[in-house]
């Protein structure tokens, strides 16, 4: 069963064939919200909304553990995650889709690993490619044959939140090689490949970054909301195209 986890701009799947919702109990608490099963194309799949299904959970609040283990338990072989971000590298411009393979992670104080136990072995994961390559191989041939042009590969840089980041911040990132700006990557992506989920990201973007292009003197919310709105559009396609794939 495919995983798809929504972010901002994606609070539910309106394409999905809705079975039943379930709310999840996990040893980490409640994830985000209830668990939405169903069939997209004809294949199933479990979706939840990362921010909550009225978009109330900030960034640095989500309980990605429970949000991890939920989905696992409830039998989820991959996952799909769908995330805003704002674009640092020129080709990353507002309305882009992105298919990242790297990440820089500059979160801190969140809750980012399974392997904690005070009487537990300490256990490590190889993340030297935090995404899944055969799910990114999948995403891509998926935005191909329903014809949407998408950015294939892309370093994502994952702050802390809720605040959007400096000029000077957003210089200090593009120094260190990140494309691609958001708040909710970390710990998710890791957490997955504790769980050993196959984990891959499309990322919608949705403003210059801070200092570049039209965020030069300031990001503009109100051009956020239609970049957002048509861009999820053609992630809907692409999802659909997935999931008969």
């Amino acid at each position: 069963m495919l995983a798809i986890i929504g972010g901002t701009g994606l609070t539910q799947l309106s394409t999905l064939e809705a079975l039943r919702r379930e709310v999840a109990r996990t040893p980490y608490g409640e994830p985000s919200g209830a668990l939405t099963f169903g069939r997209l194309c004809g294949r199933d799949v479990v979706f939840l909304a990362r921010h909550g299904y009225g978009h109330t959970i900030p960034p640095h609040r989500v309980n990605y553990r429970a949000n991890l283990w939920a989905l696992k338990t409830a039998g989820t072989r991959n996952i799909v995650s769908v995330a805003s971000v704002g674009g640092i590298r020129p080709d990353c411009a507002p309305g882009a889709l992105v298919v990242p393979d790297q990440i820089i992670d500059y979160t801190s104080g969140r809750a980012c690993t399974f392997f904690d136990g005070i009487d537990a072995p300490v256990r490590h994961i190889d993340f030297t490619l935090p995404y899944d390559e055969e799910m990114r191989r999948q995403i891509l041939a998926a935005a191909r044959n329903v014809g949407e042009a998408v950015i294939d590969g892309a370093v994502y840089a994952s702050t802390q939140g809720p605040r959007l980041e400096t000029a000077a911040e957003i210089n200090r990132f593009e120094r260190d090689g990140a494309d691609v700006i958001g708040m909710t990557g970390m710990p998710e992506a890791a957490l997955a490949r504790e769980l050993e989920l196959p984990y891959a990201a499309i990322n919608v973007v949705v403003n210059h970054a801070a200092g570049r292009g039209a965020s030069a003197r300031g990001v503009h919310f109100e051009c956020v909301e239609q970049v957002l709105q048509e861009a999820m559009l053609r992630v809907h396609k692409i999802l659909s195209r997935l999931c008969r794939q």
